[in-house]
């Protein structure tokens, strides 16, 4: 039997809490923790928070509400709550939940072994900075079996202040890492297993890195993924449409390992929401790049984030949404209706009465729902490139992703898990693909 202590970790929102939720647990791994999937069994408590929705903090309280429990119960279990709300709300969190023991922001889980010595001394540890040093250069070299996909933070922040945004600051300004860094890094996960990459960055294709011989962006760091040996595909997420420079666009048609896939958010569809969202783009600009992208990548498929019910919008400025939305012709989307973010400049706006918000959203929503079933119908018949990950529901059947992303599973033997293979697709469900190997 393993006397390990027991880690549980709950990441709340996107890729990039899924990448700090791993590097927290590595980071505690060198600490004598060991993951546990089961809450009951943990010894710590880690809850990974995100900040992008609505009562995103109260949805945190109501967790830990659910964890009273627990605590009385054993009363050496350590509780943590980490990232966006944590960044937010700080000491907040402790006032409310005494019960807490530790609050790290994103920026600082790198400290998480000298807080946890605090946290072991009965002393409640909170650190949510903003400090000078490379939280990545403080972490422990990843040397765990990998699945056969990753995530890889490249850059974190954003400088663009959409008026609805709060990542600006909980996640601070733009900061890249350098290129090296990551070519080391992507050539450790591929040796552990990996053979997909997602490069990840709040504002990733604003990706800037000062290497040994001068500044790379985006592409030319996807370039240099493409040259290490074994991996087999490269993704990149989530873009700002004003920072889709040519070489990028350009990458999409002559680059092999990089996926016919691409996030970019537009919001909305109208000039004027645009302008209150300070997006500093046009219904009209994001179209021509949308096109210029496309001529260089025909088949590309295509995914967007929209926001319902921005404070001032009108019918008609919901109608120009929906018609950017057919325009464009997406394969896959997130819509959300707004809601307002402490801190923010939109958040002092009045807003769209919610029931008028809600029946927009369904409309759009529906009409999303519409072009994403027809883009998976339209794979029937085709062959793709499937990255199995792990073994579906059935016997003898595996589960991967699609160069396009889609979930695709077929029948096909284990050992095949974590290699690309051709699969030829014979039907459309709910969400996913059915196919055969070829």
């Amino acid at each position: 039997m393993s006397d390990a202590k027991k880690l549980f970790i709950k990441t709340y929102g996107c890729q990039m809490n899924v990448y700090d939720s791993e590097r927290m647990a590595e980071a505690l791994g060198a600490e004598g923790y060991e993951a546990t999937d089961v809450m009951a069994d943990a010894d710590m408590i880690l809850l990974n928070t995100c900040h992008i929705r609505e009562k995103a903090g109260e949805k945190l309280y109501s967790d830990l509400g659910r964890m009273k429990p627990l605590k009385q119960e054993k009363p050496d279990l350590k509780i943590g709550v980490a990232g966006c709300v944590a960044q937010a709300e700080g000491a907040e969190i402790m006032r409310r939940q005494p019960m807490v023991d530790l609050v790290v922001g994103p920026q600082t889980y790198h400290r998480l072994p000298d807080l946890m010595e605090k946290v072991n001394r009965g002393e409640q540890a909170v650190d949510t900075d903003f400090p000078e040093e490379d939280k990545f250069e403080h972490l422990p070299k990843r040397i765990s079996k990998a699945r056969p996909s990753a995530f890889l933070t490249v850059q974190e922040g954003c400088d663009k202040f959409c008026a609805f945004c709060v990542v600006p600051y909980t996640r601070g300004a733009e900061v890249s890492r350098p290129p090296e860094r990551l070519i080391a890094e992507a050539r450790n996960l591929v040796e552990r297993g990996v053979r997909e990459i997602t490069l990840l960055g709040q504002n990733v294709n604003a990706y800037h890195g000062e290497g040994e011989d001068g500044t790379w962006g985006l592409a030319r760091l996807i370039w240099a993924m493409n040259d290490i040996e074994g991996l087999k595909r490269v993704r990149f997420t989530t873009s700002h449409p004003n920072d889709m420079e040519d070489a990028l666009i350009e990458a999409h048609g002559t680059c092999d390992k990089l996926m016919p896939y691409l996030h970019l958010p537009v919001q909305s569809g109208s000039d004027k929401i645009l302008k209150a969202m300070n997006r500093k783009h046009t219904a009209a600009s994001y179209i021509e790049l949308i096109d210029r992208i496309r001529a260089a990548r025909p088949d590309l498929l295509l995914s967007g984030d929209f926001i319902v019910g921005f404070p001032g919008e009108t019918e008609e400025d919901f109608e120009a949404t929906l018609e950017l939305v057919r325009t464009v012709n997406y394969g896959q989307a997130y819509s959300f209706k707004y809601s307002a973010r402490p801190g923010t400049p939109a958040a002092e706006k009045d807003l769209v009465p919610d029931d008028v918000a809600s029946e927009r959203l369904q409309r759009l929503q529906a009409l999303l729902s519409e072009q994403q079933y027809e883009a998976q119908r339209s794979m029937v018949g085709r062959e793709v490139g499937v990255l199995f990950e792990k073994k579906g529901r059935l016997d003898g059947q595996l589960v991967g992703k699609s160069d396009y992303l889609h979930a695709v599973h077929c029948d096909a033997p284990e050992h095949m898990i974590g290699t690309v293979q051709r699969v030829r697709i014979e039907a459309s469900v709910t969400n996913s693909l059915k196919g055969v190997l070829t």
